[in-house]
């Protein structure tokens, strides 16, 4: 009998264990679940005495029950095993320590977040990180600065003063010049183009004049493409280069009947296809013709005005990279404009080769002023080409313009042997 009260004291304390190991372990239940659980835990610390008294009970109740069979008390102590049983986990028997010692150890352990809730609980409320990101107003960015002349408002104002008076060549033969005003829009801007692919090489007063022959001829595309090529060629001479542009009308004529109806392309990249137009004459046209300004039409004045007025970051070699160059800095308001000074100042003043410096307002502040051009070294062999035997002086005299004068070397004599000198006389 002391046996069975025991073992079911024990099993009554696993069950109460169990209980506390399930609540500690289960992932739903909160903070004050727990703790109410462990409340509840606390007070079964008295559990002993109360399984004692239930001890005691059943040890009085089985004395008064002496009388029955030890059979039937047997039956008792059976179904109260099972019905402990069945309430008692499916999981693996614990150690017989008893109640005391495990709510002792119960009471020893501190309650802590870490054993009340697991850190594997996919339901733990996580801590909310506050993300800070920088202020884009805070950062100022870096301001790089367009890079221009120094004093090229200045010299584009004295330019502009030198060139008041328009009594240029282009003033008066460039393309705006050459084209027949009454004639239809389309003509107008065929003529247009054909004055800028005449004008390539070729100074204004001779793409005028021909320009002026080929209106008589009539300058449309049908007319163009039936003249033949010695007629052609006979009307736009003497044009530089003059052979080369009757094959590049007759292949622009063409496109523009077969592509375009007879008219010009409205876009610089529809220029350029055609045979014999560059970017300066697709820019012009477009400006001229168009009346759009795509670009800066730079021709051999404004690409050697350029470069003398250092209106460059380096010095270029051709009018394209001249092009690309001033539309870096130039402000798009002046692109017009520009062709139409530069030129007129390089057929006026800044002339190809000895400019007229002493006429010009930008003599102080031009980097190029009173530079002499350099002129084209002479052949060797030709006429003009010093000997190797001589060399060249300059002296200069007051009021008296710069004299070379050429000093001979005369060869130094040999020294000549006895011998030799007795063998001349008996000769």
């Amino acid at each position: 009998m002391h046996y069975t009260l025991g073992h079911e004291l024990h099993h009554s304390c696993h069950h109460y264990r169990y209980q506390l190991h399930l609540c500690a372990s289960c992932f739903d239940m909160s903070k004050c679940q727990i703790r109410a659980r462990v409340t509840r835990r606390a007070n079964l610390t008295a559990g002993c005495t109360p399984t004692a008294s239930l001890g005691s009970k059943l040890t009085n109740s089985r004395r008064d029950e002496a009388p029955h069979s030890s059979v039937a008390v047997k039956a008792k102590e059976e179904e109260e095993e099972a019905r402990i049983s069945e309430q008692r986990p499916s999981s693996a028997p614990l150690s017989t320590g008893g109640c005391h010692e495990l709510l002792q150890h119960t009471a020893l352990q501190p309650k802590t977040e870490s054993n009340a809730v697991p850190l594997s609980s996919p339901h733990r409320r996580r801590r909310q990180v506050k993300l800070e990101y920088d202020n884009d107003d805070a950062v100022l960015p870096v301001k790089t600065e367009r890079w221009e002349p120094p004093e090229w408002r200045k010299q584009l104002g004295f330019i502009r003063e030198m060139r008041s008076s328009r009594d240029a060549p282009v003033d008066s033969m460039g393309a705006e010049k050459c084209y027949d005003t009454e004639a239809p829009a389309h003509v107008r801007r065929f003529q247009v183009l054909v004055s800028l692919m005449l004008s390539s090489q070729t100074k204004d007063q001779v793409t005028a004049a021909a320009m002026q022959k080929l209106r008589a001829h009539g300058c449309t595309v049908e007319n163009i493409l039936a003249t033949d090529d010695e007629t052609l060629g006979k009307l736009i001479y003497p044009v530089g280069f003059w052979r080369n542009k009757v094959k590049f009308l007759k292949l622009t004529s063409a496109m523009l009947q077969k592509e375009f109806g007879g008219d010009i392309p409205d876009s610089v990249e529809g220029l350029v296809r055609l045979s014999g137009v560059g970017p300066k004459m697709a820019h012009l046209a477009m400006g001229i013709a168009w009346n759009q300004v795509s670009g800066i039409g730079v021709d051999t004045h404004v690409h050697r005005i350029s470069n003398r007025l250092e209106w460059l970051k380096k010095p270029t070699k051709n009018p394209e990279e001249t092009r690309k160059a001033l539309e870096e800095w130039l402000p798009r308001e002046l692109w017009s404009e520009i062709n139409w000074l530069l030129v007129g100042f390089g057929q006026q003043v800044c002339l190809p080769i000895n400019p007229l410096c002493s006429m010009c307002l930008n003599q102080h502040s031009c980097p190029s002023a009173h530079k002499t051009s350099p002129t084209k070294r002479p052949k060797a062999g030709s006429p003009r080409s010093p000997s190797p035997t001589s060399s060249f002086k300059a002296k200069t005299e007051p009021g008296s313009a710069v004299k070379d004068e050429r000093i001979k070397e005369e060869p130094l004599p040999t020294p000549v042997s006895p011998t030799t000198h007795r063998r001349k006389k008996t000769h």
